[in-house]
């Protein structure tokens, strides 16, 4: 039988699907979105740098930022100097977040460039003293995300995450590429079942699952106590809750059109009131919510609809919202004709 929930010291996770940090996508007003359609046990922020939070940076802590009623929630941090990684976690501690997490997955250059994320996978003794400076710094559990290793000759991930346990993390979560296959490679989630059967805290896979067929595969090929959902959750952000349902037996979950145009439309009117700090104009607060919006209009699931790949075309050239907007609209005029 397979899990439906896993516990992270005192706090059950309960569905085990958890919504994947990712730069640029997991603000405030996606969780919201998320946690609006259901199924998500756990929301993790973007990645905020350590050191930025213990300088008190007001954009990275506006980051770091989440609802009263959020729970739980997790604050992911990123940096290689363990002090500002320890002052950044009492920080997010303070903010009221229920765990910290510890990235050591991105494989972004900028990230990486600085030592950071996935860069960690190389460097185990930095690892090591971020891992502890930050179970010591703080009373909330501390959680680490990484990625198999940093290229396919140094897939150390069960290595990592055995230190990780030992200095005290109260789970890990492995995405099973590495660094070096950025968003590509082949699929190969050895090392996360290798590192399921080496630790006895909670493990969590990562990597491609967009559907209840994919997170069956990854429960049965890896034995992980939870999934972590990325991509797959802007391509359908109902995705949570069609597993959960799977996994309870329950019927499945059908989303008509109208459901995904008032989606795209309530995330629109979200980050409209997210982005307005009442010194914008109009012009300026519709382009920054554009950006974001294309964001999510990039993967969203428009594409594999009768012509979506061509409303998401003229989307992403889109020079004003209004104009985006528009496209959406007649797209789903067109479906309804």
């Amino acid at each position: 039988m397979l899990p439906t929930s896993y516990s992270i010291a005192d706090h059950r996770i309960e569905p085990n699907l958890v919504l994947s940090p990712m730069e640029g996508v997991t603000d405030l007003t996606f969780r919201r979105l998320i946690r609006q359609l259901g199924g998500a046990g756990l929301t993790v922020t973007e990645f905020v740098p350590g050191g930025a939070l213990s300088r008190r940076d007001k954009k990275f802590v506006e980051m770091a930022s989440f609802d009263a009623d959020e729970r739980p929630v997790a604050v992911q941090l990123y940096g290689r100097d363990p002090e500002q990684m320890a002052d950044g976690a009492r920080f997010v501690q303070d903010l009221g977040a229920t765990f910290v997490d510890i990235n050591m997955g991105c494989p972004s250059k900028q990230v990486c460039k600085n030592s950071g994320g996935s860069a960690l996978m190389r460097d185990p003794e930095t690892a090591r003293a971020i891992v502890e400076a930050v179970v010591e710094a703080v009373d909330v559990p501390v959680t680490v995300k990484m990625r198999s290793g940093f290229s396919g000759d140094n897939r150390n991930a069960p290595e990592i995450a055995w230190m990780c346990q030992e200095e005290g993390a109260a789970a890990v979560a492995i995405h099973w590429r590495t660094r070096e296959d950025k968003y590509s490679g082949e699929r190969a989630v050895d090392k996360i079942a290798e590192t399921k059967a080496r630790l006895a805290i909670p493990v969590l896979a990562n990597g491609d699952v967009v559907d209840v067929d994919s997170a069956r595969r990854m429960f049965q090929d890896t034995g992980c106590d939870g999934l972590l959902i990325g991509r797959g959750a802007i391509r359908d952000p109902w995705v949570f809750e069609r597993i959960r349902r799977w996994q309870h037996g329950e019927p499945e979950l059908v989303v008509d059109d109208g459901a995904k145009h008032q989606v795209l439309l309530d995330y629109v009117a979200g980050l409209k009131v997210r982005f307005d700090d009442g010194r914008k104009s109009p012009e300026r607060l519709d382009h920054a919510v554009l950006g974001r919006f294309k964001m999510l209009v990039k993967y969203f699931a428009l594409r594999h609809l009768a012509d979506g790949r061509d409303v998401r075309t003229r989307v992403l050239r889109s020079q004003t919202l209004d104009e985006a907007l528009g496209h959406i609209a007649e797209h789903f005029e067109r479906r309804a004709a």
